[in-house]
């Protein structure tokens, strides 16, 4: 059920005010009278009308200057006013549409008139209403369909970012796999158990490897769907880092590559212990391989006032500009095919975002040909 309009009529004559009140009222308006300028826009303020029937000569303020007044707020400038005046002179009728008068009604007021043109105004200012509720309808549709359309780019990229990963870091390991398992099968009836043994651990290594890349491509799964939980608490750094030292002591024996801890203290952080173990365990995979035999690797951890800073540094063969911008902004891509030692693979995109999560910030210093250290903060205390 429409609402009913609601008049309000602005006029200093008694007799006037109340003949087109009790017109106006049994035409079915809810109707408002106001004598003077200033209690006309009180009355406004409150009773917020549909339509406002005006006379200009008023002894406080005239009725253009109550119109001005109107116009110039938001809040009144689409109530539609109509003039009501005996002046008939046509530079008043301009002054009156120029203050933003809708109409004129001149006096002696034909009732029936005024009853037509309040009508065709309320219907017009309707009908305008109506358009601006359609127009937001439209752009708030348009909007959604923006979001829908880049929502779907952001999961077309997801999915050719997620084949591309497959490729290549699941690839490689899972090649070598196959790889050492064939030529066992097929060498084992003459290989002595020393190199039984030492394919096995090729073997083994390639199988960790795949599990952690396996790992890796879940944890981003996760992040990208915005299921992985954040399970925030005081976590030992210096713990995570000796586990993490004791895993990938084989690998670094076997490339020849010395692996070593600054870390000799208790040095706490407010972090999720499954996210900084992954980042511990990303950075040091990425630092082995890509050092060549005889190099270096350390981690170190240096505390501040409010944060704890890690420090994972290589002699590796180190990252161009390029790779360094694309992994900060999270654009890195890896296509099939790419030399693997010019990819930044899921590892480090990984370590990125969970260091972001966890509240702390990613810095790189790198030299080709030099080597690469990642620096990252995590916080030492919850957030307030």
């Amino acid at each position: 059920m429409e609402e009913t309009p609601v008049i309000l009529i602005i006029d200093d004559n008694p007799t006037n005010l109340n003949v087109l009140f009790e017109y106006l009222e049994e035409s079915g308006f809810e109707v408002s009278v106001a004598q003077n300028g200033r209690s006309a826009l009180e009355q406004v303020a409150q009773i917020h009308p549909d339509l406002i029937l005006l006379d200009i000569m008023m002894p406080d303020v005239d009725g253009f200057e109550i119109c001005r007044t109107l116009k110039k707020r938001p809040e009144t400038n689409e109530i539609p006013v109509i003039f009501m005046t005996a002046l008939t002179d046509a530079a008043d009728k301009i002054k009156g549409f120029l203050a933003g008068g809708s109409d004129y009604i001149t006096k002696p007021l034909q009732y029936e008139e005024v009853l037509a043109r309040i009508t065709a105004h309320l219907k017009l200012r309707k009908l305008e209403k109506q358009k601006d509720a359609l127009q937001r309808y439209i752009d708030e549709q348009k909007r959604h369909l923006a979001e829908q359309g880049r929502q779907l780019e952001a999961l077309d990229a997801c999915k050719q970012t997620f084949f591309g990963y497959i490729s290549s870091d699941l690839q490689p390991p899972l090649n070598s796999l196959l790889g050492f398992v064939r030529m066992l099968l097929e060498n084992l009836e003459r290989y002595s158990k020393e190199q039984i043994k030492s394919d096995l651990l090729r073997v083994q290594a390639a199988a960790e490897r795949l599990q952690s890349q396996h790992e890796n491509l879940i944890l981003w799964a996760r992040l990208q769907r915005g299921t992985l939980d954040f399970a925030a608490g005081l976590i030992n750094v210096e713990e995570l880092v000796v586990y993490n030292l004791i895993f990938f002591s084989p690998l670094a024996r076997q490339k020849q590559i010395t692996l070593q801890s600054n870390v000799q203290t208790v040095i706490l952080a407010h972090a999720d212990y499954e996210m900084v173990n992954a980042i511990i365990r990303n950075l040091l995979s990425n630092a082995l391989k890509f050092t060549d035999t005889g190099g270096k690797v350390s981690i170190s951890a240096v505390e501040h006032d409010d944060i704890v800073e890690l420090f994972v540094a290589d002699s590796g063969i180190g990252m161009s500009a390029e790779q360094v911008h694309l992994l900060l902004h999270h654009q890195a891509v890896c296509p099939e095919g790419d030399d693997e030692k010019k990819r930044i693979g899921l590892g480090l995109m990984l370590c990125k975002s969970l260091i972001e999560r966890c509240g702390g910030t990613l810095r790189i210093e790198t030299q080709l040909g030099k080597g690469t250290t990642f620096a990252f903060s995590l916080p030492k205390h919850p957030p307030f």
